[in-house]
C-alpha cells in the first residue's frame, strides 16, 4: 500500500502573502468597525444636538404660551407641531403639560395619554437628551420645559428614531465599505507582487528549508580547507572563509567584508586576477609565502552579480615538482653520463684488445682524476651536503646542455654553519633555480659558462652573518629596464614550455622574502647577469670566513 507524501509545508513567500493578506483584512475590517461607531456616535449626537433646537424653539415660541393658557391647548398646538416636525426633519414633537399628559403627538390615538420618557430634569428647569423606547420605537429624544416667568407651565419633546440614524449612518458605511474593500483588493495585488518577487529570490523555499541551507552553508565554509572568496558587483567582498583568510593572509580579526579586492594589500598580479571580469582557469600566483592555484567565475543573472574564487595552496605541491624536476634532470644527466662511461669503457677495452694495456690504465686514470676532482672540487668549497648534492648534478645537467658550470675559489661553506631555521628546500629552491635560469641564459654562448659563488659574510653593520649566492652567466645579460620584473611571475624572453614559464625567479623572490633577506640582479664584469642573494645567518661570522668572505667580495 502506497502512503500519500505528506504536504510540503508552505514557501515563505505563501506564508508572507498569507499573512500579509489576513494583516490587511484585520486592519481594513477594523478600521470599518471604527468607523461605523464613531459614524453612528456622531450621528447620534448631532440627532440630539438637532432634537434639542427644535424643542427650544418651540418651548421659545410666544404662540405656544398662549396655546397652553387656552382651554383647548391641543387645537392650536397640534397642527404647529406637524408643521414643525415636517419643516425640521424629526419624528415626532410632543407638547405636554408639566404632569407629561400629551397636547400634541404624530398618532393622534396618544394625544391625552402619558408621556413615556423621564421629565423630571425638565421639571426643574434643565433641557436634556436621552435614548428612549417610546410608542414610535426607539429615539433620540430632548425635553425641554416652557417658562411662563418662573414658573414651569409645559414641556416640549421633540426626537428622531434610532432606526432613522441607522440609516443615515448605512449610507455612509456602504460608501465606505467600498473604498475598504478596494484598499483590501489593492493591498493583496501589491502583497501579491512583492512576494512573488520573494519567490523569485528564494526559489520557492520554505522558512525551514532556507535555515537549513544556512546551516549547511556556514558548516560548508568551515570545512572547505580550500580558500572560497565572493566578491559582489563591485568586487567588494561578500564572503571569505577560513581558508581564504588564511592563503590571503588576512588576519582572523581583520575585518575584510564590504572592502575592495584593491584595499586588501595583496601583489599585483593576483590582485588584477581578482578584479578581473573574465573567468580565470587554473592560474598561478604568488603571495609572501605561497604559491596560489587561482580559479575566478562570474556570477551572472541578466546583470553582473559578482564574482567566485577559489583558492588553493600548491606552496608543497610545487616545491614537489621543483625537486621532481630536478631529479629528472638527474636521471638525464645520468643517462648521458653512462652512455659516455660506456663509450670511455670501449675505449679502454679496445686498447687492451690493441695490446696497448699502458695507455688503456693511462686514459682510464685521467678519466677518474677529472670526475674525482670535480667532485673535491665542489665538496671542499661547499661542505653543507644538500647544496654540495645540488651543484654536482646541476654540473651534470649543464655539461650535457654544453655549458660549463663552475664553482669559484672564494667559495666557502661549512658543514653544520647554516641555522635550522633555514630550511635545506628553500636553499634548494633558490640557488636551483638561479643556476636553472642561468644555463638557460648561457647556452649557445660561445663560452657557455655559469658561475657560482657561496660564502658567509658579515652584514655591514658587522653585526650578524649572512649567507651570500651569488649565480653569474656569460649570457646576453638582463636589460636595466627589466631588473624588477624579471622577479615577477609570467615574466621572462623565453619561449613558454610545457611546464609553463616565468616562475623560477619568482619563487627566488619569494623565498628569499620569507627568509628576510634580499634579491639583486646587476650586469657582470664580462657580460651576462649577475643575481645575488644574501640571507640573514642571525650570528657572526668566524674570523676565517670574514677574511675570505673579504676577498670574495671583489670576485665575479
Amino acid at each position: 500500500m502506497r502512503f500519500p507524501a505528506p504536504p510540503r509545508p508552505r514557501s515563505l513567500a505563501g506564508q508572507l502573502f498569507a499573512m500579509q493578506a489576513v494583516l490587511i483584512a484585520v486592519v481594513v475590517a477594523g478600521y470599518a468597525l471604527f468607523t461605523y461607531l464613531s459614524d453612528r456616535g456622531q450621528a447620534e449626537d448631532a440627532a440630539g444636538r438637532q432634537v434639542t433646537a427644535v424643542a427650544r424653539s418651540i418651548a421659545d415660541s410666544p404662540s405656544v404660551r398662549e396655546a397652553i393658557g387656552t382651554a383647548d391647548p391641543t387645537a392650536p398646538l397640534q397642527p404647529y407641531a406637524l408643521q414643525v416636525q415636517r419643516d425640521t426633519g424629526v419624528d415626532f414633537v410632543t407638547i405636554m403639560n408639566p404632569q407629561g399628559i400629551r397636547w400634541t403627538h404624530p398618532d393622534t390615538t396618544q394625544i391625552g395619554k402619558e408621556f413615556l420618557g423621564h421629565i423630571g430634569p425638565a421639571l426643574r428647569g434643565r433641557s436634556f437628551t436621552e435614548t428612549y423606547t417610546g410608542t414610535l420605537g426607539p429615539s433620540v429624544r430632548a425635553v425641554t420645559p416652557v417658562w411662563q416667568g418662573n414658573q414651569v407651565i409645559g414641556l416640549v419633546s421633540a426626537g428622531i428614531r434610532v432606526e432613522a440614524i441607522s440609516e443615515r449612518v448605512q449610507e455612509q458605511v456602504t460608501a465606505m465599505t467600498g473604498v475598504a474593500a478596494g484598499a483590501l483588493a489593492l493591498g493583496g495585488v501589491g502583497t501579491y507582487v512583492v512576494n512573488a518577487r520573494l519567490r523569485r529570490h528564494t526559489h520557492g523555499m520554505n522558512a525551514s528549508e532556507l535555515s537549513h541551507m544556512h546551516d549547511y552553508h556556514q558548516a560548508t565554509l568551515h570545512a572547505v580547507r580550500e580558500g572560497l572568496l565572493m566578491l559582489d558587483g563591485q568586487f567588494r567582498v561578500a564572503l571569505i572563509n577560513d581558508g581564504g583568510r588564511e592563503l590571503l593572509g588576512v588576519g582572523s580579526e581583520e575585518e575584510v567584508v564590504g572592502r575592495s579586492v584593491a584595499d586588501l594589500q595583496l601583489p599585483a598580479p593576483l590582485t588584477g586576477a581578482l578584479l578581473a571580469s573574465e573567468p580565470r582557469v587554473d592560474e598561478v600566483h604568488l603571495t609572501a609565502d605561497r604559491v596560489l592555484v587561482v580559479n575566478t567565475s562570474p556570477v551572472s543573472g541578466g546583470e553582473r552579480r559578482g564574482t567566485v574564487v577559489t583558492l588553493r595552496d600548491v606552496t608543497e605541491l610545487q616545491s614537489l615538482m621543483g625537486e621532481l624536476d630536478s631529479e629528472r634532470g638527474f636521471t638525464q644527466a645520468l643517462r648521458s653520463q653512462a652512455h659516455e662511461a660506456a663509450n670511455r669503457l670501449h675505449t679502454v677495452v679496445s686498447l687492451i684488445e690493441l695490446g696497448r694495456a699502458d695507455e688503456a690504465v693511462e686514459f682510464a686514470t685521467a678519466e677518474l682524476e677529472l670526475a674525482q676532482a670535480l667532485t673535491d672540487q665542489v665538496v671542499a668549497a661547499v661542505g653543507e651536503p644538500v647544496l654540495a648534492a645540488l651543484l654536482l648534478g646541476k654540473t651534470a645537467q649543464a655539461n650535457e646542455r654544453g655549458v660549463e658550470l663552475v664553482v669559484a675559489p672564494e667559495s666557502r661553506l661549512d658543514d653544520g654553519l647554516l641555522p635550522e631555521r633555514l630550511p635545506a628546500r628553500d636553499l634548494v629552491t633558490i640557488l636551483g633555480n638561479l643556476i636553472d635560469n642561468a644555463v638557460d641564459a648561457a647556452q649557445g654562448t660561445v663560452g657557455a659558462r655559469v658561475t657560482v659563488t657561496a660564502y658567509t659574510a658579515d652584514a655591514a653593520e658587522g653585526s650578524r652573518a649572512e649567507l651570500v649566492l651569488r649565480v653569474a652567466d656569460s649570457g646576453s645579460g638582463v636589460d636595466p629596464a627589466h631588473a624588477e620584473l624579471v622577479f615577477q611571475r609570467g615574466f621572462t624572453t623565453k619561449p613558454a614550455g610545457p611546464q609553463g614559464r616565468g616562475l623560477g625567479l619568482a619563487l627566488v623572490r619569494q623565498a628569499v622574502t620569507r627568509q628576510e633577506g634580499t634579491l639583486t640582479v646587476a650586469e657582470g664584469h664580462e657580460g651576462g647577469a649577475v643575481f645575488e642573494v644574501r640571507l640573514p645567518l642571525g650570528r657572526a661570522a668566524g674570523p676565517a670566513r670574514r677574511s675570505r668572505s673579504g676577498a670574495a667580495r671583489g670576485g665575479a
